[in-house]
């Protein structure tokens, strides 16, 4: 959940010292960096992947599946309009071409305590909310109350070492920490959104509403049906739009996401001209879909860009709170009836790599036997994690793809016997129960994928029920942990940091809303995520990822599925992009309407 946008400041760069001490006195500075020197400095013009000169306008339509009932993305219930985030502005924003850096954006400079524990904001005069409202101190102090104490569940925990939030004057803000020792914490915070508090004052912030938000970000809410469309509109009147921060981004005049049913018709829709761009994320769709007319004439683009983004875990979800899946025998047969060589080969065209690591596609992600620095985090927790960490690598069951996976389902059929399991005719039991659960899942388009693992399952006597839910049963039933098994991708970033408290802390696993899906509840993952949370040095943090890395594969936690390290794009030719392509972000809103490509697009799909 972590927020990108926009700015700059005059001022001295910081490095966030990643010594005890901290830098010898506090400086007003213009960028944070958590382990590295910023990109630009002080008097940077723009980001080196925006094109400065990009025409502003036109209309680019985008295309949204199900439904939406809330303008507030930053509670727990309802279901977000697409695009709301771009009516916030955040204090400070992210750049796509470093690990972790943030550059000033409502905030022109901050000043951090030379012992790390607190921060202090210094707000731009400027900035003003669409209705002309200033941004104020009191506003940033209201939304870190509001999303802590009514937002969602992962704004408590992703500030939880924050203890005070003051307002030193009306364009001033001071973070106070519980404590020094997190290097991250002054970027998290950093990442705020600010909301009015005129304009919350006397609303219920928790509730589920359609009112037409303030924001202080580039774009307003201009026109919705719901059900159907929303559309933003960019501001003439936005206060940051000459920040170098925002140089060459922010082009399109008009931002709308059409609602559709499901990904089968969205892509008829793409294919009619009825939206302008679409990233695909469905392997078979990328190889058999894209065809016809407007390919061949060159109206649309296909593209597929390398990228540094870690992969994350995508995975089949096993839920520990639930008695068949409490023993780690069962969740790893669970893993042997996959077969992913088969699946990728005959319905995903060979564009996937099997998922191994919980940070796939990046160097977080452990590999051979655990390193000295590895083993020092991961010795005082040997006789509680599972004896594989530190003597075998983690590597997920593999096939010949031929789809006669015995080798395997035998495997399998040996860890529910060693759970206690006997096969009696043709269901496992034990103390009488069979093994049977239910796999949700919200997508139709995955119905093709789970129906083979569910036919290998069912070979070994293990009963499946797939169960296809909409979005907000879907939505209800996660937040509650009201499932055995879903399919989920748990993403991550290039700077892991407080949010793993979020996906895998013991606290997490007891707390509905978050992403402890799972149920991980370990000793040695809590120590690991506050030694990811309190690295001083990249080196650090990427050791501490590694072995918590080792120790969820090893839990067996969840069947690892696929990745891809690139992205697909699709887009009518009027969207143009530029050059380069950051490392860590694709940044949409770099891109710009070319207004006499436009023109010969739009008069063709009048044809």
């Amino acid at each position: 959940m972590k927020f990108a946008f926009r700015c700059i400041i005059p001022a001295l760069v910081l490095v966030l010292s990643l010594s005890a001490s901290g830098p010898a006195h506090a400086e007003r500075v213009h960028a944070l960096a958590l382990h590295d020197t910023p990109k630009y400095g002080p008097d940077f013009t723009h980001f080196d992947y925006v094109n400065p000169d990009a025409p502003k306008g036109g209309l680019a339509r985008f295309g949204a599946i199900g439904s939406y009932d809330n303008f507030n993305p930053f509670i727990l219930k309802g279901i977000p309009a697409s695009g709301a985030g771009l009516i916030y502005d955040t204090l400070m924003t992210k750049s796509n071409d470093e690990p972790f850096t943030a550059y000033g954006l409502l905030a022109e400079s901050a000043e951090i305590a030379p012992d790390n524990t607190a921060i202090t904001f210094y707000l731009h005069p400027e900035a003003t909310f669409s209705d002309g409202e200033p941004v104020t101190a009191d506003d940033v102090v209201f939304t870190f109350h509001a999303l802590t104490e009514k937002g969602s569940p992962l704004y408590k925990r992703y500030y939880a070492d924050v203890k005070a939030v003051t307002a030193v004057d009306q364009h001033t803000v001071r973070f106070d920490f519980v404590n020094g020792q997190n290097p991250e914490l002054p970027l998290i915070v950093s990442e705020l959104p600010v909301l009015p508090k005129h304009y919350w004052e006397g609303k219920d912030f928790s509730a589920v509403n359609l009112d037409v938000p303030i924001g202080s970000g580039p774009y307003k809410l201009s026109e919705y049906k719901t059900g159907s469309y929303v559309a933003y509109t960019l501001r003439d009147d936005y206060w940051g739009k000459d920040l170098p921060v925002n140089k060459g981004r922010n082009n399109f005049g008009t931002v709308r996401y059409d609602y559709y049913r499901d990904d089968t018709v969205a892509i008829e829709a793409f294919k009619a001209g009825e939206f302008d761009y679409r990233q695909e994320r469905i392997a078979k769709e990328w190889a058999t879909a894209y065809n016809g007319p407007p390919f061949d004439k060159g109206f649309i683009q296909l593209e597929e860009i390398q990228n540094s983004i870690p992969g994350g875990m995508q995975a089949f979800i096993m839920n520990t709170r639930r008695d068949m899946f409490k023993d780690p025998r069962v969740r790893y047969a669970m893993d042997f009836a996959f077969d992913f060589e088969w699946t990728n080969k005959n319905l995903f065209y060979g564009q996937y790599v099997r998922t191994e690591s919980y940070f796939s596609n990046s160097e977080l992600a452990s590999f051979g036997l655990p390193s000295e620095d590895e083993l020092k985090l991961l010795e005082p927790f040997r006789d509680q994690v599972p004896p594989e960490v530190f003597t075998t690598e983690y590597q997920a069951p593999k096939t010949d793809g031929s789809g006669n996976n015995r080798a395997n389902l035998r495997k399998a059929l040996e860890l529910l016997a060693e759970a206690g399991y006997t096969l009696q005719n043709g269901v496992q039991t034990k103390d009488g129960k069979p093994l049977a659960f239910e796999l949700m899942i919200r997508d139709p388009a995955f119905e093709r994928i789970v129906l083979p693992y569910i036919r290998n399952l069912e070979r070994i006597g293990v009963k499946v029920t797939p169960r296809l839910v909409d979005d907000s049963q879907y939505i209800n039933r996660i937040t509650a942990f009201d499932f055995d098994m879903i399919t989920f991708p748990l993403g991550q970033s290039n700077s892991p940091g407080n949010e793993q408290r979020y996906y895998f802390s013991s606290e997490a696993a007891d707390t509905p809303g978050t992403y402890n899906f799972m149920g991980v509840k370990s000793e040695a993952v809590d120590s690991l995520i506050d030694t990811i949370i309190n690295s001083k040095s990249r080196g650090e943090l990427i050791t501490a990822c590694r072995a918590m890395d080792r120790v969820l594969l090893w839990g067996h936690y969840v069947v690892p599925q696929w990745h891809t390290g690139y992205y697909r794009l699709a887009y009518w030719d009027l969207l143009t992009r530029p050059e380069t392509i950051p490392p860590y972000g694709l940044d949409l809103w770099a891109w710009w309407i070319d207004p006499e490509r436009a023109e010969t697009i739009r008069a063709a799909r009048g044809k």
